[in-house]
């Protein structure tokens, strides 16, 4: 069967690419045709758009962008139309991706499937209602989306399990020497082989530093970051995990002279050996998790104070990490808007190097691990998919 898909950024392009190899297993004609990245096309198929083409984040960019955007939504829906899949699969990016669902719908008789919800219960919950009308299956990969979905909105969904889960556990058990188990007693550096890592065996312990994969979140984040972390110099190694796409000269302006290391392609590696992180929420925040690595969750917002009081009404949960949001309730702390300050950072962080609030922390993550459960996400939503188009056909 054709398979179309359309990812609009980095961690869309790992999850797709891994959804594209668990369909060629059940599928052997399976052709794919898709707006990705290099994973995805690794995989192979046809990549008629690079998502670097796409991935615009804040309301200015996207409006500076605004000619290119269209143009590459125009084609999108053009290319479809030639093409003509068995299916149009959506990962998550849901200001693009709703657009080509709602043109999809309107115009031809192709299912669309919705791989990675849409996050429409943090803001724009009104997008429930194009979910409805253009979206034929929705694939959820967050545990508490189901009571959301279908108790909320009575809008039947299937969670498949979560891919990053999936990830750092395959991670380990490949590479890491065994998967750790997520429990208070594993130490962030046990069980794992260094021989692998670019990182050799060293007195100093390390702490991670995530500070997002768009240059705003970088330019916002890390500064405050590196001063927090000031103090540590001496007995830690600091490394920051170098985004896709972010070149070394970006990140020189940053970290020159302030003895933080630079590492690319080795998030997992790096997070395996850390012993705490500071880290811009959004997958990172459950990567780290995962790990088992204590963490302090940053993220600047313009004018905090006024962010502060705007979030309280617009953003309908309560927490912004993955993390949170999985557990109900703070296992990680939260620094945005007026609490995202030097002095929290650091101090945040010196509560959970050591001593009764890092052992919490990692009480926490035991039961996000739970929640997850140990479905393969890619997997079960390949099954899914190829069942589903196997009956529209």
């Amino acid at each position: 069967m054709k398979y179309y898909l359309i990812v609009g950024e980095a961690s869309g392009d790992l999850h797709a690419s891994h959804l594209m190899r668990s369909l060629k297993e059940i599928d052997n004609e399976a052709d794919f045709r898709f707006f990705g990245g290099d994973l995805m096309t690794a995989v192979g198929g046809t990549r008629v758009r690079h998502y670097r083409d796409l991935a615009y984040m804040g309301l200015i960019p996207v409006l500076l962008h605004l000619p290119t955007i269209l143009k590459n939504m125009k084609f999108c829906k053009q290319d479809i139309q030639s093409w003509q899949p068995d299916c149009v699969i959506l990962v998550d990016y849901p200001g693009f991706n709703l657009k080509i669902a709602e043109y999809v719908k309107s115009r031809t008789n192709i299912p669309v499937y919705y791989y990675i919800s849409p996050k429409i219960w943090a803001w724009k919950e009104h997008r429930i209602k194009n979910i409805r009308r253009d979206v034929d299956e929705l694939f959820s990969i967050l545990p508490f989306e189901v009571d959301f979905f279908e108790k909320k909105h009575h809008y039947p969904i299937h969670y498949v399990g979560n891919p990053t889960a999936d990830e750092v556990r395959n991670w380990l058990k490949e590479e890491g020497g065994g998967w750790r188990e997520n429990t208070p007693a594993a130490d962030s550096a046990s069980d794992i082989s260094p021989s692998s890592f670019l990182f050799p065996p060293s007195s100093k312990n390390i702490i991670a530093l995530l500070a997002g994969s768009r240059r705003q979140e970088i330019k916002d984040n890390l500064p405050a970051m590196i001063e927090a972390v000031k103090p540590y110099m001496n007995d830690y190694r600091v490394i920051l995990a170098g985004a896709p796409g972010i070149d070394a000269d970006y990140y020189a302006t940053f970290i020159k002279g302030s003895g933080v290391e630079v590492v690319y392609n080795e998030t997992y590696p790096l997070l395996a050996k850390a012993h705490a992180a500071l880290v811009t929420s959004g997958t990172a925040t459950l990567e780290t998790a995962l790990f088992n690595v204590p963490q302090v969750v940053c993220y600047k917002l313009p004018l905090p104070k006024i962010a502060s009081i705007v979030r309280r009404y617009l953003i309908k949960v309560p927490y912004i990490s993955l993390v949170n949001l999985i557990a109900d309730r703070e296992v990680v702390t939260e620094l945005l808007a007026d609490t995202f300050t030097v002095d929290h950072i650091r101090h945040e962080l010196e509560r959970i190097l050591s001593g009764p609030d890092r052992d919490r922390m990692l009480e926490g993550y035991a039961e996000v691990s739970r929640r997850l459960g140990t479905q393969c996400a890619p997997d079960n939503a390949a099954r899914l998919i190829y069942g589903f188009c196997a009956q529209h056909l």
